[in-house]
């Protein structure tokens, strides 16, 4: 009872103020989180009504709850991706790709390195805060290119093409990040090598069962007269690369992002794979999603703000400067305008999801208590990574609308 009393009050709020956002021109996911932040806020008061809430770390159904919602997050993520936009991602959209990428974990990495405490953890406490820095999430940048019509522009295509990439390398450099978080252990080329060869062996793995196992049993599923079946097939083969993921060392998350990738519309036909991806998008954003958020807005510190301005500040520059620069410069030279340039740098600027899940996954798995006791750089560590999110994410409808709205050079096609 306790539990359904807690998701009562997460969804009522979450959703009252996701709600706002949109109405504001923000993501949902903006209005979510702050709606966390605003029950913690309550907790802090201390009112006797949110003793519930405040004690969710110990509530081991609840993070059960958040687990299946991280596993829906990435499974929706994987299965949204359109591989077949690999196709256009030549030329002008693979240098983009890669600066974008590249120059944010290089700076993400070089920060952390620079300044974070020495300890066994110190690679992997720089590697996520790289990795973190180096992830776009697409579609907050897609929904203000389709409101401003500019998505089949040469500009949209490059920036769609660019994120099939960005998400691609985002799959691996997640595992590889997992792999160190889950290990636990300090990182040596033993450690590292074992690392590779799991991460290798799960992706040749999940190719063969998505490029020639699935297609098999997909065109069975279709003869069965059991209702949803397919989107049981769905869940099964994400759970099945989930289970293998764990069992190679690497978090699940990995699998289930997989299982949406090689889930392609050859699987159960394109009607099907659309509705497949609304029933998805459903559970996950109608229900799970703001759950997940609340809980990462409960747990934000904002006293970060005030123990380590400069290192936000430094986190916040890092991830805008890479992003513009890595992607923009890249653009450039690829022969868009200046304008066009620092457009398409800032629609790869947009966070999201993606590094707020693996945020999540690094403070349960303990990466913010080493050295122990830690330090405030570690302690605030967290709440910076998630206060990045939500200001990249504000910044780019801003920035975008700005640039977009008064024209581009040649029109942008």
């Amino acid at each position: 009872m306790e539990l359904l009393y807690i998701l009562l009050i997460l969804l009522v709020v979450t959703r009252a103020c996701s709600e706002l956002a949109v109405r504001m021109n923000q993501p949902a996911l903006v209005g979510e989180l702050l709606g966390g932040v605003l029950i913690g806020a309550v907790i802090a008061l201390g009112f006797d009504a949110s003793d519930a809430i405040a004690q969710l770390d110990e509530d081991e159904t609840f993070q059960a709850v958040l687990d299946l919602a991280v596993f829906f997050l990435m499974l929706l993520a994987g299965i949204e991706m359109r591989p077949g936009d690999l196709a256009r991602a030549t030329g002008r959209a693979v240098p983009i790709a890669l600066a974008g990428m590249l120059l944010p974990l290089a700076l993400g990495f070089g920060l952390g390195w620079w300044w974070l405490p020495e300890s066994d953890w110190k690679v992997a406490q720089s590697l996520f805060i790289g990795v973190a820095l180096a992830i776009t999430a697409v579609p907050v940048a897609v929904k203000v290119l389709v409101d401003l019509g500019q998505l089949q522009t040469r500009i949209g295509q490059v920036v769609i093409a660019a994120a099939v990439i960005d998400d691609v390398l985002s799959l691996i450099l997640l595992a590889v990040l997992t792999s160190l978080i889950t290990a636990g252990e300090s990182v040596t080329a033993g450690s590292l090598l074992r690392i590779a060869l799991n991460v290798a062996g799960f992706f040749a793995v999940a190719w063969v069962a998505g490029r020639y196992v699935l297609p098999r049993v997909g065109r069975q599923v279709r003869r069965l007269a059991t209702e949803h079946a397919d989107f049981s097939l769905l869940i099964i083969f994400g759970l099945a690369l989930s289970v293998l993921a764990e069992w190679l060392d690497m978090h699940f998350l990995i699998g289930a992002f997989a299982a949406g990738v090689l889930f392609t519309r050859n699987v159960v036909g394109e009607d099907t794979h659309e509705k497949l991806e609304s029933q998805t998008e459903a559970v996950t954003l109608g229900f799970l999603a703001p759950v997940f958020f609340a809980s990462i807005g409960i747990h934000l510190n904002t006293d970060a703000i005030l123990q380590a301005p400069l290192f936000l500040v430094v986190l916040l520059l890092a991830a805008t400067v890479g992003k513009l620069a890595g992607s923009g410069i890249a653009a450039r030279l690829a022969g868009f305008s200046g304008r066009e340039s620092l457009a398409i740098g800032s629609a790869m600027n947009a966070r999201g999801a993606v590094e707020i899940i693996i945020a999540d996954i690094a403070l349960r798995a303990g990466l913010f208590q080493h050295p122990d006791p830690p330090p405030p750089a570690i302690d605030y560590l967290f709440s910076a990574i998630v206060i990045m999110a939500i200001v990249t994410t504000l910044m780019t409808p801003l920035s975008l609308r700005r640039l977009l709205s008064r024209g581009l050079d040649g029109g942008g096609r």
